[in-house]
């Protein structure tokens, strides 16, 4: 079974989230959602506060098939915590499937990961982020997977879906949802 690991940071956005860890978990993945902080809560752009599986602190030198960071405000928690850095690294080093949605990308961008390499984000951090493709919903440049924002997060949970398992799983749990 396919594993990914989600790391919630205080003002991450809720359905950048939780729509990708919903339509994984219906893809029979292994999906672990960690905190950033011990008490295994984090609350969301919206004020939704959300139970993570695990402290991240738990879970060290653990590498999972896929490494997914959702995007919203709480990015810049996950830019200033240096774990976050060394999880990236470790995946990118280890072949592993890294995925960012919305701001997301910044993370990888901090790591070094995005030179040469094709991506999207969300328009908000295109300042930072000048190689945007703005017209692109998701771009999948070698092990990396990108995607614009919350309204794209449907498409790109079934893409996750796909690169872990086949687009045959992914159409079928799209025809379930009634996608």
């Amino acid at each position: 079974m396919p594993t990914v690991l989600v790391l919630l940071a205080d003002g991450f956005e809720e359905i950048e989230a939780f729509v990708p860890v919903d339509l994984l978990r219906r893809a029979d993945i292994g999906v672990t959602v960690a905190s950033l902080n011990e008490h295994r809560h984090a609350t969301g752009r919206s004020g939704i506060t959300s139970h993570a599986d695990v402290a991240l602190s738990s879970i060290p030198g653990k590498l999972f098939d896929l490494l997914f960071l959702p995007g919203g405000a709480g990015v810049k928690n996950l830019r200033a915590d240096p774990r976050v850095r060394t999880i990236v690294l470790e995946h990118h080093a280890a072949g592993r499937w890294l995925a960012a949605i919305c701001a997301a990308p910044t993370v990888l961008h901090d790591c070094g990961l995005l030179t040469g390499k094709r991506y999207t984000a969300h328009f908000s951090v295109a300042a930072e982020l000048p190689a945007i493709l703005a017209d692109e919903r998701i771009v999948t440049d070698g092990k990396l997977t990108t995607s614009r924002g919350a309204g794209t997060a449907m498409e790109f949970g079934l893409h996750l879906v796909t690169l872990l398992t086949s687009a045959e799983k992914s159409a079928e749990i799209g025809k379930a949802i009634c996608l």
